[in-house]
């Protein structure tokens, strides 16, 4: 009875110790978890308002821009409009608009907001003199939308009026949604007005009473904890919140929230059983090597005998476990082997696929030669049958040179699409834009286009590193590209320049329309020309880049001032390079 007293003392003990161990390393890890959180919502917070101080700086910038000086008549408010719709589209801003002193909206970009703002806090402040700040939710199209109101002083340094920018708040939260624990952002209200979140926006806090939800979802019941100097939230029938998190804010009035974060502190609460579980298990395993020295070693014999028999039952498991391993490393060889053989045919495919669409490209290269070739050799016979065999030479010998050209061509199809690549070598790259140029005359002629390209001093400062005959077809496709980008219009206009800097760099500029989707224009296939137009399959660029791409070059289009501009890359040649 006395042995069962003392075994029971000694296991309420170890409770006891296993309880103040987690209560201590729950507090610590608590701790921890704290210090992480806030660097999080520092850094939430850090994103949204520098983002914000983009617009911010906008609407204090174009306050006083001369577009605005003159809204007397429609077309002064015309011009300011297509001014202000251009801010907006370079700024991603949903709506930049202008209003007078009595918050009549004269000018916007968008029109997605009411034509009376009177009553606006955000105007009131910029009728003040100082930048107004506001939140809402905008009627025409229910988006979230942060408005920066910056006053307009006239000559007299009177307030004329307020420039409005409307940032998107959506456009704000993607560069770090779900990138971090449950962040949210709520206005003066109490309002979720950003969040990483979107199950918790609209949800209105009351830190005095449960959390009510917006009209439409279910409501959220939370308690509110305390574990020393942490406030924990107890959430009860949310999949946005977790069951136990650890809730922090900080102020942020520079944009008028407050931040605040909802941290698991399930991870906490396991590192604190772990801690109390392993001081347990060592408590317990000390006082069971007490309890067995403390036997009579009577039962010494039968210990022996038991242990023996654990050594052998162990010695069984480890070699069943053994045998297991094995089995399993068989396994594993197979499967990657297995895995190495399905990559290796799906790289085939691959070849096969990309063969298959630059084939059709063909059609696309050749078909100018081939037309020529035609022209050529009617010529040819009509001269012949004139006698002007002197012409008729002169035919054949285009006819010939387009044929080397289309045999050119081909080669550079079948380089691109079989990786047969021309050996790399010293190219000139003066001479290969001389080319081009020489290629593409005739169509810029037909075509009214005028190409500015001026040949720099030819000594020794533009070798490239790359083949020839690719890098021709490169620049054909791009002036070609360029010129068909001009067709609906009156005015034509290419130009070239070459920059030697680190890396060779040569740009195609012309005026067109520019790029419509910059993300696809180097996939196969794809062409902003009308569909089954003999103009173009939308290969040129695909094979541009491909072929760049063989040899270390690249080639990047964006749109510039007016029109696209298309800029290749390629790496200067230097001595033993190609050693």
């Amino acid at each position: 009875m006395k042995r069962w007293a003392l075994l029971l003392g000694f296991v309420l003990v170890v409770i006891g110790i296993g309880a103040a161990t987690w209560t201590y390393g729950y507090r610590q890890a608590l701790d921890s978890l704290a210090e992480r959180s806030a660097g999080d919502l520092a850094l939430a917070s850090d994103r949204v308002s520098t983002q914000l101080q983009i617009y911010q700086e906008l609407a204090v910038l174009m306050a006083d821009h001369p577009a605005l000086d003159q809204l007397q008549t429609g077309a002064d408010r015309a011009q300011a409009q297509r001014f202000l719709r251009a801010v907006a589209d370079k700024t991603a801003a949903l709506d930049v608009f202008f209003a007078d002193t009595s918050g009549e909206v004269l000018v916007s970009a968008a029109g997605m907001t009411s034509d009376q703002i009177a009553k606006e806090d955000y105007f009131r402040r910029a009728m003040q003199g100082a930048l107004g700040t506001g939140s809402g939710v905008l009627a025409a199209n229910g988006r979230r939308a942060y408005f920066y109101a910056a006053p307009r002083f006239s000559a007299l340094s009177s307030i004329s009026g307020a420039l409005v920018v409307v940032a998107d708040v959506e456009d704000v939260e993607q560069t770090w949604r779900g990138s971090l624990p449950t962040v949210f952002f709520t206005n003066a209200s109490g309002e979720v007005f950003i969040s990483n979140r979107p199950e918790l926006l609209f949800w209105r806090q009351n830190s005095n009473a449960p959390g009510i939800s917006p009209a439409d979802a279910a409501p959220l019941d939370y308690r509110v904890s305390r574990s020393g100097a942490h406030s924990i939230w107890q959430a009860a029938g949310s999949t946005s919140l977790p069951r136990q998190a650890l809730h922090q804010t900080v102020g942020l009035p520079v944009i008028g929230l407050e931040g605040q974060i909802l941290v698991d502190v399930a991870p906490a609460r396991r590192l604190a059983a772990l801690q109390a579980a392993a001081l347990a298990a060592l408590c317990l395993a000390f006082g069971t090597f007490l309890f067995l020295t403390m036997e009579r070693r009577r039962t010494l014999a039968e210990a022996n005998a038991v242990l023996e028999s654990r050594v052998e039952a162990r010695t069984r498991a480890l070699q069943s476990t053994n045998s297991q391993l094995r089995r399993e490393v068989n396994e594993r060889e197979e499967a990657e082997a297995a895995l190495k053989k399905a990559q290796e045919e799906l790289v085939q495919a691959g070849k096969l696929s990309a063969l298959g669409q630059m084939s059709a490209g063909i059609s696309h290269e050749l078909n100018q030669p081939l037309m020529a070739i035609q022209q050529y050799a009617e010529n040819a016979e009509a001269f012949l049958l004139r006698d002007q065999n002197d012409r008729v030479g002169e035919n054949l010998t285009r006819i010939a040179g387009m044929s080397t050209r289309m045999a050119r061509i081909i080669k550079n199809l079948r380089a691109f699409s079989r990786n047969e690549n021309e050996p790399m070598a010293k190219v000139d790259l003066v001479q290969v834009i001389n080319t081009a140029v020489e290629l593409t005359a005739s169509r810029l002629e037909t075509d009214d286009v005028s190409l500015n390209w001026t040949p720099p001093q030819d000594d020794g400062t533009y070798l490239a590193w790359g083949g020839e005959v690719r890098l021709t077809q490169v620049f054909v496709n791009l002036i070609n590209n360029a010129a068909d980008a001009m067709l609906g219009q009156e005015v034509r206009a290419i130009t070239i320049t070459l920059e030697a800097a680190e890396r060779l760099a040569v740009s195609v500029t012309d005026i067109g329309p520019g790029i419509k989707e910059p993300e696809k224009m180097f996939d196969p296939f794809y062409s902003t020309k009308v569909v089954s137009s003999s103009e173009g399959m939308g290969l040129g660029l695909s094979i541009s880049y491909g072929l760049l791409q063989s040899f270390g070059g690249n080639i990047r289009g964006a749109n510039g001032a007016q029109g696209a501009v298309f800029t290749v890359e390629l790496d200067r040649w230097t001595e033993g390079a190609g050693t």
